[in-house]
């Protein structure tokens, strides 16, 4: 029987996750993973890029386990997927230094992303792991040759760089990587609550999966509408309006939104009549979410379980790809035909001493 095609995804270690999250891939991993053998990846070698101070290292155990209690949260069964520690799988170190030479600096700083990075990271110049981060990041696909690549669009061109690489490296020393396709969800990005920029933590505009009642009804009232509507009565713009884009991927009553949508065009709504709509769809939303959240964090140390055993597990697949890649490039055989004949040395001298021995004995 042929074995499911695998996908590899995952994400930085920075704590709880969000609406955008979710939207943006933990729905599809959900979905995926009934159909795909699942590697979850704990990037926290991708974190050292831009953030690598000693308290944002410290932090790396708790954001992980925070993380993982929102995949849980979300439907992803951890009896199904395998999740792992980037930096504890020391085989991706080797294969990215492999990957290295395979593709040129010039190709990297074609990269929009690494740029906009830099400088969400506040860093004036372009530090060389953040140049090389879609090259370790071929080091993660590849690692247990995945064939399917869910990223949002800013990825997208990262995970073609993996491609090439698995193209040059097939092309130069035999076959062994498969080539992996990139996946992007339909909904894409999620605009955070102030309708500028899409959701994040450090912006301040992100619901969290783990959000209470309380603290979503505060975040949901607070949210940017139309700023030309200053009155109920005055006809609003729903196409770019926060709230109604919200209401577009949450809310699964299509003739509700349709209906709020109307009424708002022709002045006929408040928007705190909208919002209050839209909170109750994204508590009921959340509910579930919450509570199965809370259900895998009342059973001490099981997430830490999980990613030790998939951690192991991801061990012993990057091994195996590793060997595969190194035999294909002709490197064990170098290191083989260096140690036989240093072996062979050895023994030599050995017979010589013994020799020497008896002969003085006599």
């Amino acid at each position: 029987m042929t074995p499911p095609k695998r996908i590899l995804t995952g994400d930085r270690p920075t704590g709880r996750m969000h609406l955008g999250h979710y939207v943006g891939s933990l729905k599809a991993r959900a979905e995926l993973q009934y159909e795909y053998e699942t590697f979850l990846i704990i990037a926290d070698l991708h974190m050292l890029t831009t953030k690598n101070e000693k308290a944002d290292i410290e932090a790396i155990d708790e954001n992980a386990r925070e993380m993982v209690l929102d995949y849980f949260a979300c439907g992803i069964d951890p009896f199904r997927v395998t999740i792992y520690l980037q930096s504890a799988v020391h085989e991706v170190y080797e294969l990215n230094t492999l990957f290295q030479n395979l593709v040129t600096v010039p190709r990297l700083e074609r990269l929009p992303s690494l740029k906009d990075m830099a400088r969400a990271a506040n860093k004036e110049e372009m530090p060389y792991g953040l140049l090389g981060y879609p090259v370790l990041q071929a080091a993660d696909i590849l690692t247990p040759r995945a064939h399917l690549v869910p990223v949002g669009k800013d990825n997208l061109a990262h995970v073609e760089i993996t491609r090439e690489i698995a193209r040059r490296f097939n092309y130069l020393y035999g076959e062994v990587f498969p080539i992996p396709e990139a996946l992007v969800p339909e909904v894409g990005t999620l605009v955070g609550t102030d309708g500028q920029a899409k959701m994040s933590k450090s912006l301040g505009n992100a619901i969290l999966l783990s959000d209470d009642s309380k603290t979503l009804r505060k975040k949901v009232f607070s949210m940017y509408t139309d700023p030309a509507r200053i009155h109920a009565d005055i006809p609003g713009r729903v196409e770019g309006n926060p709230v109604f884009i919200y209401h577009d991927v949450f809310n699964p009553n299509r003739a509700e939104v349709e209906e709020l949508k109307a009424r708002y065009r022709a002045g006929k709504i408040g928007d705190v009549e909208v919002k209050e709509r839209l909170f109750a769809v994204l508590d009921a939303f959340l509910d579930p979410i919450r509570e199965r959240r809370a259900r895998y964090e009342a059973d001490t140390g099981f997430v830490d379980e999980m990613i030790y055993k998939g951690t192991l597990r991801t061990r012993q697949e990057a091994q195996a790809t590793l060997m595969a890649a190194k035999k294909a490039m002709g490197l064990t055989g170098v290191w083989n035909r260096i140690s036989r004949r240093a072996e062979r040395r050895e023994k030599r001298l050995e017979r010589a001493n013994v020799q020497t021995l008896e002969h003085s004995n006599v």
